[in-house]
Protein backbone atom coordinates (compact mmCIF):
# COMPACT_ATOMS: atom_id res chain seq x y z
CA UNK A 1 0.00 0.00 0.00
CA UNK A 2 1.33 3.41 -0.93
CA UNK A 3 1.68 6.05 1.79
CA UNK A 4 -0.96 8.30 0.15
CA UNK A 5 -3.43 5.40 0.08
CA UNK A 6 -2.83 4.79 3.81
CA UNK A 7 -3.45 8.48 4.59
CA UNK A 8 -6.63 8.48 2.52
CA UNK A 9 -7.78 5.39 4.42
CA UNK A 10 -7.23 7.02 7.80
CA UNK A 11 -9.14 10.12 6.70
CA UNK A 12 -12.19 7.96 5.90
CA UNK A 13 -12.34 6.48 9.41
CA UNK A 14 -14.90 7.63 11.96
CA UNK A 15 -13.17 8.24 15.30
CA UNK A 16 -15.41 8.75 18.35
CA UNK A 17 -15.80 12.05 20.21
CA UNK A 18 -12.60 11.30 22.17
CA UNK A 19 -10.68 10.86 18.90
CA UNK A 20 -10.47 7.09 19.34
CA UNK A 21 -11.43 4.04 17.31
CA UNK A 22 -11.78 0.49 18.68
CA UNK A 23 -9.44 -2.17 17.32
CA UNK A 24 -10.24 -5.87 17.47
CA UNK A 25 -7.01 -7.87 17.35
CA UNK A 26 -7.03 -11.29 15.70
CA UNK A 27 -4.27 -13.88 15.36
CA UNK A 28 -3.98 -14.27 11.59
CA UNK A 29 -2.99 -17.94 11.70
CA UNK A 30 -5.38 -19.32 14.34
CA UNK A 31 -8.06 -16.69 13.57
CA UNK A 32 -8.54 -16.33 17.34
CA UNK A 33 -9.69 -12.98 18.74
CA UNK A 34 -6.96 -11.97 21.16
CA UNK A 35 -7.92 -8.56 22.50
CA UNK A 36 -9.66 -5.25 21.93
CA UNK A 37 -7.89 -1.92 22.34
CA UNK A 38 -8.15 1.71 21.26
CA UNK A 39 -6.20 3.77 18.75
CA UNK A 40 -6.06 7.46 18.06
CA UNK A 41 -4.76 8.84 14.74
CA UNK A 42 -1.17 8.89 15.95
CA UNK A 43 -1.29 5.27 17.18
CA UNK A 44 -2.80 4.18 13.88
CA UNK A 45 -0.24 6.10 11.84
CA UNK A 46 2.65 4.65 13.87
CA UNK A 47 1.24 1.13 13.56
CA UNK A 48 0.95 1.49 9.80
CA UNK A 49 4.44 2.98 9.49
CA UNK A 50 6.27 0.48 11.73
CA UNK A 51 4.17 -2.69 11.61
CA UNK A 52 4.27 -2.81 15.42
CA UNK A 53 0.86 -2.58 17.07
CA UNK A 54 0.65 0.76 18.85
CA UNK A 55 -2.38 1.67 20.95
CA UNK A 56 -3.75 4.55 23.01
CA UNK A 57 -4.01 3.88 26.74
CA UNK A 58 -7.13 5.59 28.05
CA UNK A 59 -6.02 5.18 31.67
CA UNK A 60 -2.45 6.43 31.21
CA UNK A 61 -3.37 8.87 28.43
CA UNK A 62 -0.38 7.92 26.28
CA UNK A 63 0.66 5.70 23.40
CA UNK A 64 1.91 2.19 24.13
CA UNK A 65 3.53 -0.35 21.86
CA UNK A 66 2.32 -3.88 22.54
CA UNK A 67 5.17 -5.93 23.97
CA UNK A 68 7.49 -3.02 24.64
CA UNK A 69 7.91 -4.08 28.27
CA UNK A 70 6.50 -7.65 28.30
CA UNK A 71 8.09 -8.96 25.12
CA UNK A 72 4.66 -10.21 23.97
CA UNK A 73 4.74 -8.42 20.64
CA UNK A 74 2.21 -8.02 17.85
CA UNK A 75 3.28 -7.58 14.23
CA UNK A 76 0.65 -6.14 11.90
CA UNK A 77 -0.11 -8.22 8.81
CA UNK A 78 -3.38 -6.66 7.68
CA UNK A 79 -5.67 -3.89 8.84
CA UNK A 80 -9.36 -3.84 7.91
CA UNK A 81 -12.25 -1.54 8.69
CA UNK A 82 -15.89 -2.42 9.15
CA UNK A 83 -18.68 -1.25 6.84
CA UNK A 84 -19.35 1.88 8.94
CA UNK A 85 -15.65 2.83 9.09
CA UNK A 86 -15.86 3.08 12.92
CA UNK A 87 -14.11 -0.11 14.03
CA UNK A 88 -10.86 -1.78 12.96
CA UNK A 89 -9.79 -5.40 12.70
CA UNK A 90 -6.05 -5.94 12.99
CA UNK A 91 -4.85 -9.31 11.77
CA UNK A 92 -1.53 -9.85 13.49
CA UNK A 93 1.28 -12.23 14.26
CA UNK A 94 1.36 -12.67 18.05
CA UNK A 95 4.53 -13.52 19.96
CA UNK A 96 3.71 -14.70 23.49
CA UNK A 97 0.42 -13.93 25.19
CA UNK A 98 -1.86 -11.05 24.30
CA UNK A 99 -3.54 -10.59 27.69
CA UNK A 100 -1.89 -8.80 30.60
CA UNK A 101 -3.13 -11.66 32.85
CA UNK A 102 -0.72 -14.03 31.10
CA UNK A 103 -3.41 -15.74 29.03
CA UNK A 104 -3.23 -16.07 25.26
CA UNK A 105 -6.47 -14.09 24.75
CA UNK A 106 -8.26 -11.47 26.82
CA UNK A 107 -11.54 -13.29 26.06
CA UNK A 108 -11.28 -16.20 28.50
CA UNK A 109 -14.26 -15.60 30.80
CA UNK A 110 -17.66 -17.06 29.83
CA UNK A 111 -20.52 -14.69 30.58
CA UNK A 112 -23.28 -16.85 29.12
CA UNK A 113 -23.45 -20.27 27.55
CA UNK A 114 -25.85 -21.52 24.90
CA UNK A 115 -28.74 -23.53 26.31
CA UNK A 116 -28.72 -26.78 24.33
CA UNK A 117 -32.27 -27.67 25.47
CA UNK A 118 -33.81 -24.82 23.44
CA UNK A 119 -34.58 -25.17 19.74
Amino acid sequence: MKRTEACDGIDRLRFNSDGLIPVIVQDSEAEEILMMAWMNREALSRTMATGRMTYWSRSRKCLWIKGETSGNTQHLLELRTDCDQDCLLARIEQTGNACHTGRRSCFFEILTAADSSKD
